[in-house]
């Protein structure tokens, strides 16, 4: 599978925490920046694409910086690392060292309240090999994906629950297929997606066709899911939505309401079934502490091979 990478906590990008040293001088002010705010709502899932913009006007950038080379696209900082320019977004929140994260989206950097921000620069400058190593491993995956950006035409091939199904045109409701078969404007038979569309129908008009069949596909199966998998974790889920978040595969609030990424459908149905779980397990336990994945063992034994695979999934873009 080729794409996006979301992440459902635990399922977060690449880290190389560094621990902060402890300041000589008073704390500097978090400058307003909130910590997380997701504790009891963490889930998996898939950020947005690298892009360059041009670089924002932000403070802390020493005299000598040339252009930055890479830009989180909520940069709030910037830095040169060997002799490049990177934008990242800097975080404050409860934690006790500095930590590094790279997605696609770009670098990003936690630090607890207490760290000055000189012993943030000192930190990066520290990981500098390991965040342009990362940084070009994204570029690389990034450029693959766009070489896999899914082609919307008759003959095409769409991932599906750990197979494929191949597009079909169905020209103008034409009898394409056995006239006992009622068409419908997305219909599957087999291995076939079978689409009622004009000959001269564009790229957009297919995707929109076979995304409405996919989301209303996800609806019925997440259902079926959620149903099998609640008796047996002891909870009740309230409400499903359909998720396209850049970050996440899924989420769960404490009052039952349940998001998935209608997406997952691309994936094996043991990655679905994980999410799943996982976000079920969440009504239990509104964390990640040992208690929450022990919920999701006694439903998915091998939720650690799954999590490690669905790290490592990509989706085509869209």
């Amino acid at each position: 599978m080729r794409g996006w990478q979301l992440t459902l906590e635990g399922l977060e990008p690449s880290c190389a925490p560094v621990p902060a040293p402890v300041p000589t001088s008073a704390p500097t002010p978090a400058s307003g920046l909130a910590p997380d705010r997701f504790a009891s709502q963490r889930s998996v899932l898939p950020p947005p694409p690298l892009h360059s913009p041009s670089v924002p006007s932000i403070g802390e950038v020493p005299p000598a910086a040339s252009a930055a080379l890479w830009v989180h696209p909520q940069a709030n900082r910037q830095a040169v690392l060997k002799g490049q320019g990177v934008a990242y977004l800097f975080r404050r929140g409860q934690r006790k060292t500095i930590g590094f994260s790279v997605s696609a989206q770009g670098l990003s950097v936690s630090a607890p309240r207490w760290a000055t921000l000189g012993a943030v620069d000192t930190a990066l400058q520290s990981k500098a090999d390991w965040v342009l190593r990362k940084l070009a491993q994204v570029a690389q995956q990034q450029r693959a994906l766009q070489g896999a950006r899914m082609e919307w035409r008759d003959g095409a091939s769409l991932d599906w629950l750990g197979a494929s199904l191949e597009l079909r045109l169905v020209a103008g409701g034409a009898p394409a297929r056995p006239a006992s078969r009622h068409a419908t404007l997305v219909q599957r038979e087999g291995g076939r997606l079978w689409v009622t569309l004009p000959v001269s129908a564009t790229a957009a008009q297919w995707r929109d066709a076979v995304q409405a069949w996919m989301m209303q596909s996800a609806q019925s199966h997440f259902v079926e899911r959620l149903n099998h998998f609640a008796p047996l974790l002891g909870v009740q889920w309230r409400g499903l939505r359909l998720s396209s978040a850049a970050t996440r595969w899924g989420s769960a609030k404490a009052d039952g309401s349940i998001r998935l990424h209608w997406r997952l459908m691309q994936f094996d149905p043991a990655i679905v079934d994980y999410v799943v779980a996982h976000e079920l397990s969440h009504l239990r336990h509104m964390d990640h502490s040992p208690r929450f994945w022990q919920t999701v063992a006694s439903v998915v034994p091998d939720y650690a091979a799954l999590r490690a695979q669905l790290r490592g999934e990509r989706l085509p873009p869209w």
